[in-house]
């Protein structure tokens, strides 16, 4: 991504230390998190700037506030989930609403996406956004919603945020961008023409696997004035206590992603080279179909990536049984390196047939690269990737 060179250090000053030594109380130089369900008024007819909980919470707000700084947004509504801040989007679609999204995004965004649908609350279509034929022809049913996912979960397929948002607007459709792999840290959507940032807090934001959590970045602020007044009608809006650890996780998310995706790209090469493996998902490696586009419009290549093991299901069994540093577990992001079965976890919801679709093999591992010595990870690995040979 083309921008100054003191942007990323900007953005890295904004994760440290917004909201530092901002307590004019006690001048707490950590923000205070505050617990409180609800809040005194002045007298009658008074509300002061938080009258209940759900509708607003300072500490939330300190997050929010910094979340939009980070992506560039006009403001941010924190969700209990990354779920739930998808289908804080979602949810205001009406039955006629036509929403365009990847063929292979995440499962739980797919899983949730058609249960709106089969229900009546919107339409869904699932389509390749990689392939320009297939998305110019989805776009002339003039769609109200282009949700984008890219890097995808978990094939790391890379599409042109830019290209697609310009098309998108021009059909009249919003756009939203999961930016949950990578964070603002190392993309930031809205600068490329989204007009709203979807993030499973859960992940990299906070990053140490101990909160629930979730965000959407809007770069109008009419837009933002209506997702809290929906938060606050559905009552999605997160916690405090979450909100205070995510914004303390987020002090230390430039320093994290760094190393991470250091880690990841020596792990990735590792992976291409072994005789164990067919094929590394990973954008940093230039063999990667969208590693000139990820090199365009992202400043790194993030902590995720995929592969296949060529000894097939049984191979895939041998590798998860094993010892060696990656945890089987869902989720990712966190400063612990885990290894996930997509077919078998987080995308089995799909049904065989729609991964089929998407390319998510039976022999598909994807890893989340934490911050163990590199050394370690490519000796776990080692002890994996021997056991598949049994």
């Amino acid at each position: 991504m083309t921008e100054p060179k003191d942007q990323a250090s900007r953005l890295q000053t904004i994760a440290a230390a917004y909201g530092v030594a901002s307590d004019v109380a006690f001048g707490a130089v950590a923000p205070p998190l505050y617990l409180s369900s609800t809040y005194e008024f002045a007298g009658y007819d008074q509300p002061r700037s938080y009258d209940y909980g759900r509708a607003g919470n300072p500490t939330r707000d300190l997050l929010g506030q910094a979340l939009a700084k980070l992506e560039g947004g006009a403001g941010a509504v924190i969700t209990a989930s990354g779920m739930a801040a998808l289908d804080l989007l979602v949810g205001r679609m009406g039955p006629g609403d036509l929403i365009l999204a990847p063929h292979d995004c995440y499962g739980g965004t797919m899983r949730l996406l058609k249960a709106r649908a089969n229900r009546g609350h919107c339409v869904v279509r699932f389509v390749d956004q990689g392939d320009e034929s297939a998305f110019a022809a989805a776009l002339e049913d003039v769609p109200a919603l282009v949700l984008i996912e890219t890097p995808s979960n978990p094939l790391m397929r890379v599409v042109d945020i830019a290209e697609l948002a310009a098309k998108s607007r021009a059909a009249g459709a919003a756009v939203a961008v999961d930016n949950t792999f990578l964070s603002p840290a190392i993309q930031q959507p809205i600068a490329l023409g989204a007009d709203y940032v979807i993030h499973s807090t859960t992940k990299y934001l906070n990053g140490h696997s101990d909160v629930i959590g979730g965000a959407v970045v809007a770069a109008d602020p009419v837009q933002v004035d209506e997702l809290r007044n929906w938060a606050n009608v559905v009552g999605s809006t997160g916690a405090p206590f979450d909100a205070w650890l995510t914004l303390r996780g987020l002090r230390t998310l430039f320093a994290r992603m760094e190393q991470q995706q250091r880690n990841a790209m020596i792990v990735a090469q590792y992976l291409e080279r072994h005789p164990a493996v067919s094929q590394v998902h990973y954008p940093g490696l230039a063999a990667h179909p969208g590693h000139r586009i990820a090199s365009r419009q992202q400043r790194g290549f993030g902590a995720m990536l995929s592969f296949e093991l060529a000894g097939g299901v049984e191979a895939v069994r041998r590798f998860v049984a094993a010892d060696g540093y990656f945890t089987l577990a869902e989720s990712l992001g966190g400063i612990e390196s885990l290894v996930a079965h997509p077919a078998t976890m987080t995308h089995a919801d799909m049904g065989e047939e729609a991964r089929s679709r998407a390319g998510i093999s039976d022999s598909l591992l994807r890893l989340s690269i934490g911050l163990e010595a590199e050394q370690d990870l490519i000796a776990g690995l080692e002890q994996r990737l021997a056991a598949c040979a049994g």
